[in-house]
């Protein structure tokens, strides 16, 4: 049984049973992995708050033949977006993880698509500001699997924002011009692409969709 040490990124986990927790995780180096953390919700020394969605860090596990999960040992967290310093930003956590977990293919390694989730958690954690920030990573999260499409039937204003993002830090994007509306019209053709090429809608949309009603990122 061979063991596993690598940095990952955990994207979800849940309920096992009374004390274990099933484990999503994307590796750098060998692609999405689940597998069972025994005893999650008792051993904080081997897990802590290192199974939080988003969360960065260290992840030791075990690989046994024709079993479909993998064992975890350990998560040994290096960075959390729990540290967000902007409000608001830790309701987008739950979007950016299910995106990487709709698109990152089981057990085949995509490190550009690590390099973009490792890089959006140091961002919320640097507060650069959630909503361009989320615009950003669509962008390349859909470039990055081939699929974007560019629309023009976005403002000159929304297609500089993009253009901008081909070349610039996440850590920049703070000084970019650039307007809500602006901003919306992206959201609104990234939503239809994203919806058109999963064939489903996203429940964490839905979720940031009625907290914009109600005026949270406002």
């Amino acid at each position: 049984m061979p063991l596993y040490t690598t940095d990952a990124l955990i994207l979800r986990s849940y309920q096992l049973g009374e004390a274990d927790r099933i484990v999503v995780f994307l590796t750098r180096d060998r692609g999405k992995k689940r597998g069972v953390a025994k005893n999650a919700r008792q051993s904080r020394r081997r897990f802590g708050g290192g199974l939080e969605p988003l969360t960065c860090g260290r992840v030791s596990y075990v690989e046994r033949e024709r079993r479909d999960l993998v064992r975890i040992d350990y998560v040994e967290p290096t960075r959390s977006p729990l540290s967000a310093v902007e409000a608001g930003a830790l309701e987008y956590v739950g979007y950016f993880a299910e995106l990487l977990d709709e698109w990152a293919p089981e057990a085949d390694p995509n490190e550009p698509l690590f390099r973009l989730g490792t890089s959006t958690v140091e961002a919320i954690a640097a507060g650069v500001p959630i909503v361009r920030l989320a615009r950003y990573f669509e962008y390349w999260l859909l470039r990055l699997q081939g699929v974007y499409q560019r629309s023009d039937r976005l403002s000159a204003e929304a297609q500089a924002f993009l253009e901008a993002s081909r070349t610039c830090s996440p850590f920049r994007l703070g000084a970019l011009a650039v307007s809500r509306a602006a901003l919306r019209e992206i959201e609104a053709a990234h939503r239809l692409q994203i919806a058109h090429h999963l064939e489903k809608d996203l429940k964490s949309v839905r979720v940031l969709m009625e907290m914009q009603r109600e005026g949270a990122f406002q």
